[in-house]
């Protein structure tokens, strides 16, 4: 497969300097305040978007170590295949995090419950639609009993780049 090249839209901000001890999901970042910069050019693509109170942001995990299939998730002690996970450690590492939309002002998107890393680029936004992102008989698999620790996990540097369990896997 030929190669894919993505170019980043603008740059997420948030109050986290480093993954460590940041939320993991955005149900443990409610209330946390950030802001994304798009790029100024783009500007008009933001036309509309002030009527919809989520957004999703689709991003790059920039600080991501290095791609493994197996990874111990942070809500869990066990091996688990990364497609299985939200893990970034991914063949492409692309995060993705429903937010809240407090404003559009100019090319500046005002956001809440940002569990996002400072200066993260930033590949894609949409709008969040109930009536096409909700499936309500949705299963979870391995995160049934656990999803809802999410709201009070905290990220450790497993994931970063020479973080710990990238040392201790082969």
């Amino acid at each position: 497969m030929d190669p894919i090249e993505l170019k980043p839209i603008g740059t997420i901000h948030s109050p986290f300097k480093s993954p460590q001890d940041m939320p993991i999901q955005p149900a443990g970042a409610r209330g946390v305040r950030g802001w994304v910069a798009l790029d100024p050019a783009l500007q008009e693509g933001l036309r509309d978007l002030d009527g919809f109170s989520h957004i999703f942001l689709i991003y790059l995990f920039h600080r991501a170590g290095p791609l493994r299939l197996t990874v111990t998730p942070f809500m869990d002690d066990r091996p688990r295949g990364v497609f299985a996970t939200r893990a970034p450690s991914r063949p492409n590492p692309v995060g993705l995090s429903i937010v809240r939309l407090v404003e559009v002002r100019g090319a500046r998107l005002e956001i809440e419950d940002v569990d996002i890393l400072d200066g993260t680029p930033l590949l894609d936004l949409k709008p969040y639609v109930p009536a096409f992102d909700h499936a309500p008989a949705a299963r979870i698999g391995w995160l049934t009993g656990r999803a809802e620790c999410s709201e009070h996990t905290r990220a450790d540097d497993r994931f970063a780049a020479g973080g710990e369990e990238a040392e201790s896997q082969p």
